[in-house]
């Protein structure tokens, strides 16, 4: 907005209005009842030490927009006080809309102040109108240059504060997974994560990597990995989580469990696309924390390595042999062939064939578990069982070891 040229007599009423705002007793009657203005609408701020910078930032910024009113200039520098007001904000976990709140209420006390002086003045109503003009025009660019500078310094606090909060918890974290002798007190307290409790540990990525847009709205792929480890704290546990991101894509979390968990495969995961989860087993105290943890890594090792066609979420017992097996490639690769011989073939009648025998294995010989297992019918099994040992051998399944099973469940998930 383009100001008119502003009259002698409105200049000469607003040089009188700030000198005699600046005298001292005048302007801590000023900054009291500003405060309390802004206060009344924002109870917050009653905490004593929240009003003391309340109060430092108000007197810093009356110099600076009296001075202001007087001269020509437009520029509004922010008072070192007010700087610190909003670092006080971001430290303590107010958002910056409360930041925001704050000024604009105390824009209103201000001009709701200045509304009342400039009537009591009895001027002619052209001058009133003139001061009044003034009086707006400076303070909106006061706040709006305010908001602004404000704003980075409360965000830098912010992030500053996370950066910090964050590497506290990693350093306690990566203590308590190297085996360092920690009070487990005093690292929960660190925490905020009870240790003293059976936990389950997970692993959560996405393959997508750090430049995807989530689904739900959220600003990055950390901030939607951290909302599903909470969903599924919510949802499995409980309600006690700790996250700690291990990557742009990647997040160790542990969910604390007041009891086992059911079957796993009975467990409501919600875990949609794009995200991935590989589970360890349950387990108590530290020692609790750092084997369900290892589990999860191992699963998520495997998922990575493993065929396309594996589960959303992943738990270490469904590949505990798989992994194990997988620690040297060529010599499991040598007992699936052994093992399997003309079932390792990569066609799909060599795949329906796998599944028979892996499900009938599992159920322990059973054509009528089996059966269920696969959704056919009981003979159906029977003649794959038939057909299968003709292209094993002369040994017949029963004579066959535990080394078959450990096959298939290696195929199942690294494929043929």
């Amino acid at each position: 907005m383009v100001m008119a040229e502003t009259s002698p007599v409105t200049r000469q009423w607003i040089a009188d209005f700030v000198a005699e705002t600046l005298r001292t007793e005048t302007l801590e009657q000023v900054i009291t009842r500003l405060d309390n203005a802004i206060i009344a609408r924002i109870p917050e701020l009653r905490d004593r030490d929240m009003r003391r910078d309340l109060a430092a930032s108000t007197r810093a910024h009356a110099f600076e927009v009296l001075s202001g009113l007087t001269q020509d200039r437009f520029d509004y520098p922010v008072p070192e006080q007010a700087h610190a007001f909003a670092r006080t904000i971001a430290r303590r976990g107010h958002d910056v809309r409360f930041l925001l709140r704050v000024y604009h209420v105390g824009q209103e006390a201000l001009l709701e102040y200045m509304a009342e002086v400039v009537g009591q003045g009895q001027l002619p109503r052209d001058i009133e109108r003139d001061v009044l003009l003034r009086l707006f025009d400076r303070s909106t660019r006061w706040i709006s240059t305010s908001v602004e500078t404000l704003t980075d310094t409360y965000m830098q606090e912010r992030e500053s504060g996370l950066r910090a909060a964050l590497n506290q918890r990693a350093e306690i974290v990566r203590a308590l997974l190297d085996g360092g002798d920690l009070d487990v007190e005093v690292a929960s307290a660190r925490l905020g994560y009870r240790l003293a409790q059976r936990h389950l540990a997970l692993v959560l990525w996405t393959e997508e990597g750090p430049g995807l847009a989530p689904p739900d709205g959220g600003d990055d792929v950390a901030g939607l990995l951290d909302r599903v480890a909470t969903r599924c704290a919510t949802a499995l546990g409980n309600g006690s989580v700790l996250t700690v991101p291990s990557g742009a894509a990647a997040l160790w979390a542990w969910i604390g469990l007041d009891d086992d968990l059911p079957d796993p495969a009975l467990a409501t995961w919600p875990v949609e696309s794009p995200v991935r989860v590989a589970v360890g087993v349950p387990a108590a105290q530290v020692t609790g924390f750092r084997r369900s943890h290892r589990e999860a890594i191992a699963t998520r090792q495997v998922a990575e390595r493993a065929r396309p066609a594996l589960p959303r979420v992943l738990h270490y017992p469904e590949i505990e042999v798989a992994y194990l097996a997988g620690t040297d490639e060529p010599a499991m690769r040598a007992l699936i062939e052994r093992e399997l011989g003309a079932l390792a073939a990569p066609d799909l009648h060599s795949a329906r064939l796998r599944e028979t025998l892996h499900a009938y294995l599992r159920a322990r010989r059973s054509p009528d578990a089996a059966a269920k297992i696969l959704g056919v019918h009981k003979n159906t099994v029977r003649y794959r069982i038939q057909r299968i040992e003709e292209l094993l051998g002369p040994r017949s399944l029963d004579q066959r070891g535990p080394r078959l099973e450990i096959a298939l469940d290696c195929v199942a998930v690294y494929g043929v």
